[in-house]
């Protein structure tokens, strides 16, 4: 028999090598100061590759890129950003209720892997959202089961990184039958607002505040160029709030939404809002008519945000046409 000595002795040295196990087993701090290490680097920008998108029947052939690109963010700056396709956000993706995606991600990134994350779909993250290496490509399949608005995005680790650095987009799945308002909608458009951190810094991803937070990308564009509206239109907003950490208390100014499908699902209606509410992730097609000529601004109610960028302009005329003149400020 074991004397209680050689018990206590063969119990310390079993405790101590599970300890080591799980230490070794887990993401430790020096791994993830090399992890951000690795991420801190600039890499040389490549130019945009336009996505090939392909329909047979009610199949989707879909080929994007994963990229760095180095893209204008706000008037003078630069970041070198992860893309999908050269642009951040990417680009945005239709398919239809029912379809069957056939899904393509080309690496052109040289340095690390990257990933497609789809939440517009049923699958298995194991072994359909994988890493596709440097260089390579994977294809994968999909069913778009469900209507809606949705985000994508690269879901390689960490995926806070990839995300922060600009991969994300938004793919619109068309509900079969339409959405019950369709005959009332005289235009459409598409908005996506995300956040931009200092550059490549994973610190400041994790427990830093936005440098600047967007709609489609950058601080100015739908400013110098807004979007356009007749007296009388009804306007459909397709809006995904890409995040990656803040919330979106969308809001259209001088306006009340019509009709709200909450993550674009015409199952999931509301009438009469005045600011919708989207998590990181989360999407919603906003309906509004506009009754008197000006210019509409369009922010989150979060108004740190607005002052950090995220504002874009729906200006409305009698035709429907811009002529010209600064927007207005808000």
């Amino acid at each position: 028999m074991l004397s209680f000595p050689n018990i206590y002795k063969y119990t310390l040295i079993l405790t101590i090598f599970t300890a080591a196990l799980s230490h070794c087993s887990s993401t430790s701090p020096i791994q993830q100061s090399q992890n951000e290490e690795a991420f801190s680097s600039t890499a040389p920008s490549q130019p945009p590759v336009d996505p090939v998108i392909r329909r047979d029947g009610h199949t989707v052939y879909i080929e994007m890129t994963s990229q760095v690109t180095d893209i204008e963010i706000s008037k003078g700056v630069i970041y070198n950003a992860w893309t999908f396709n050269g642009t951040s956000p990417g680009p945005v993706l239709r398919v239809k209720e029912g379809d069957t995606i056939v899904f393509t991600l080309k690496n052109k990134d040289t340095r690390m892997n990257h990933s497609m994350d789809m939440h517009a779909v049923h699958a298995s993250p194991s072994s359909k959202f994988i890493d596709v290496m440097p260089g390579e490509e994977g294809t994968f399949t999909y069913p778009a089961s469900n209507p809606g608005v949705f985000m994508y995005h690269c879901g390689s680790k960490p995926t806070l990184a990839h995300i922060a650095n600009g991969m994300y987009g938004m793919i619109i799945v068309e509900p079969k039958a339409g959405y019950p308002s369709d005959h009332l909608v005289d235009r459409s458009y598409t908005l996506v607002q995300s956040e931009w951190y200092k550059e490549h810094d994973y610190n400041s991803f994790v427990n830093g505040e936005p440098e600047y937070v967007v709609f489609n990308g950058n601080t100015y564009t739908l400013k110098e160029h807004p979007l356009l509206a007749k007296v009388g239109d009804t306007v459909r907003i397709y809006v995904s709030n890409a995040g990656p950490n803040e919330v979106s208390s969308f809001h259209v100014v001088g306006t009340i939404m019509d009709r709200v499908y909450k993550d674009g699902n015409p199952r999931n209606i509301e009438y009469g809002i005045q600011t919708v509410m989207l998590p990181a992730s989360g999407g919603a097609v906003v309906e509004f008519t506009v009754t008197e000529e000006g210019d509409y601004p369009i922010v989150t109610h979060q108004f740190k945000h607005v002052d950090k960028g995220a504002s874009a302009v729906l200006r409305v005329t009698k035709d429907g046409k811009n002529h010209g003149g600064k927007t207005m400020a808000h």
